[in-house]
């Protein structure tokens, strides 16, 4: 099983990237929270289909669509081209040989506040020397990047233009066979909608990026898609779409949108901080099954065995020891190596937290004084 995030990487070798109208100038970050309009209410299905549905999903469209954007980025890249290293050869090519390369790749991203914020994936400006946004309305100008999550794939951006259209986020919770939409810019064809339903939610474990809590969706995400909208049947934003699950490239009906509640959070704290600070134990961890309780002879089932411990990190100064078995947090029940990563991120940096921990046939009670994740560890 592989995953591709859904992003082309095309390279357009020996054209030019045309000229854009310059940006004379560039929003930086700002403590004020963005505006967020509020959510529109989801309608009744009063136009059924022959099949129950709505006829038609066009008013979602309408009011959901101009706040998506498609992104373009260039990127120079140094050409590794080891016979222009021989003196000879040089003077034989001639010393005007090119030794960068321009490369372009396409997104989407979403417009989230009157201010100008605009939200899409990390992997989608990640690199970028120049990132140029452009609306449906037909403008275009240069974006300025307030801030980056590598770990939920998450990049935040910012556009200095006037009346700017903007999505609504969804607060209420979505279900497992809800309508959804998704908007984006698929292989640079121009904004695509396609419909289909949530097929699941919470997905975890699929080491697309660190911190998962994905919505499924069979609505056709391809390449390109990147960082646009996934949205409700009132046009309100459900999630950011991510990745797709395929063995060819494209769409296969199984992808996969960051829920809005995370993007939201990742955004805000991009906004404050420039950064997103997430709580750490300094811990490598790996999910209890079965097979594994048999082989260390565990005297429990459940649990997230300690695989690894940063020394003087938070954990191995609270006792914490290479073999536990982790089974509660904070008062919560740990199941898997994913939900622990997400509860410890959750907790704020300096917090004491209770833990609980089975040595051997032992249950032994600790309290970790929760660290700020660094930026280059790897897990929690």
């Amino acid at each position: 099983m592989r995953f591709r995030t859904a992003l082309p990487w095309l390279l357009l070798a020996g054209l030019l990237f045309y000229v854009l109208m310059p940006q004379t100038w560039w929003p930086g970050r700002s403590n004020t929270p963005p505006t967020l309009p509020e959510q529109r209410p989801v309608p009744a299905l009063t136009s059924p289909a022959p099949g129950g549905g709505p006829a038609s999903y066009a008013a979602a469209v309408q009011v959901a669509a101009p706040a998506v954007v498609n992104i373009y980025t260039t990127q120079k890249v140094r050409m590794n081209n080891p016979f222009m290293s021989d003196p000879f050869l040089r003077r034989f090519f001639g010393e005007g040989m090119p030794e960068e390369r321009m490369e372009s790749s396409l997104g989407s991203g979403v417009i989230v506040s009157p201010e100008g914020y605009v939200l899409t994936n990390n992997h989608v400006v990640a690199q970028a020397d120049e990132i140029i946004v452009a609306l449906q309305d037909g403008r275009e100008t240069k974006a300025k990047v307030i801030g980056t999550d590598p770990g939920t794939d998450l990049a935040l951006l910012r556009i200095s233009l006037d009346t700017l259209p903007v999505i609504t986020f969804r607060e209420s919770p979505m279900q497992v066979g809800d309508v959804v939409l998704a908007i984006g810019n698929p292989f640079g064809v121009g904004q695509t909608v396609t419909q289909g339903i949530i097929s699941a939610i919470g997905r975890q474990g699929l080491g697309i990026s660190t911190y998962e809590d994905f919505i499924q969706t069979d609505a056709a995400i391809n390449p390109g898609n990147s960082g646009g909208a996934l949205v409700d049947v009132a046009g309100n934003l459900v999630g950011v779409n991510s990745a797709i699950f395929s063995q060819s490239g494209g769409s296969m009906g199984i992808g996969f949108a960051i829920p809005v509640s995370l993007a939201r959070d990742v955004m805000q704290s991009l906004i404050k901080d420039g950064r997103v600070v997430r709580g750490w134990m300094g811990i490598e961890v790996r999910t209890l099954d079965a097979e594994l309780a048999k082989h260390i002879d565990s005297a429990v089932q459940k649990g997230v065995a300690i695989a690894g411990i940063v020394r003087g990190g938070p954990a191995h100064q609270a006792g914490v020891k290479p073999g536990d078995i982790l089974v509660r947090l904070n008062g919560k029940p740990v199941d898997n190596a994913a939900q622990a990563i997400n509860q410890i991120a959750a907790i704020k940096p300096a917090t004491e937290t209770p833990v609980v921990v089975m040595r051997g046939k032992r249950e032994i009670e600790l309290v970790v004084k929760i660290g700020e994740r660094p930026e280059d560890a790897p897990r929690n």
